[in-house]
């Protein structure tokens, strides 16, 4: 019974203690929202990177290829943040006389990581540069979809006008 005490003891020190951080979180934004001046203009609300004004569009298209890299790095980040706590148990089980279990724990944590790589690399995504035919018009032409002024001024319009209303 005093075990089961123990553990319902240890959620409610998490649970206050993500309850603590998130009103930290929203008491600090609240106070932001009351103590700052709602003064909109059209340059604030422009895009700008790293207090210079943007040089061309800011509405640029990616490679994919950053993404599928970032991905697969998280993977195996997230799997080797996990390898500690696994080892930890796996370690109790072999304590316990239970060898057998911790290997085929290990195999099948190993084995997810070696199927994801498969596939990362089956697919190419581990490729830095592809060999590719000529891309499709659709594609290749350099496009604008970000906002213009006219969006940003009308934008400006409706959060004036909203202002007013409270």
């Amino acid at each position: 019974m005093l075990q089961i005490e123990r553990i319902h003891f240890d959620f409610l020190a998490a649970l206050i203690f993500f309850a603590v951080g998130l009103a930290f979180v929203y008491v600090n934004l609240g106070i932001g929202a009351l103590l700052r001046p709602h003064l909109p203009s059209k340059d604030k609300a422009r895009i700008y990177e790293c207090g210079e004004p943007t040089v061309g569009s800011a509405w640029v298209r990616y490679n994919i290829r950053f993404y599928t890299i970032a991905l697969v790095f998280l993977v195996f980040d997230v799997e080797t943040v996990f390898l500690f706590p696994v080892a930890r148990v796996l370690r109790w089980f072999t304590q316990h006389g239970l060898g057998w279990v911790a290997l085929l724990e290990i195999l099948g944590f190993v084995a997810v990581l070696v199927v994801a790589l498969a596939y990362a690399w089956r697919f190419g995504n581990l490729d830095w540069l592809r060999s590719h035919s000529e891309p499709s018009s659709e594609f290749s032409r350099s496009t604008s979809i970000g906002p213009t002024d006219a969006d940003l001024e009308r934008e400006l319009e409706l959060r004036e006008l909203a202002n007013r209303r409270l």
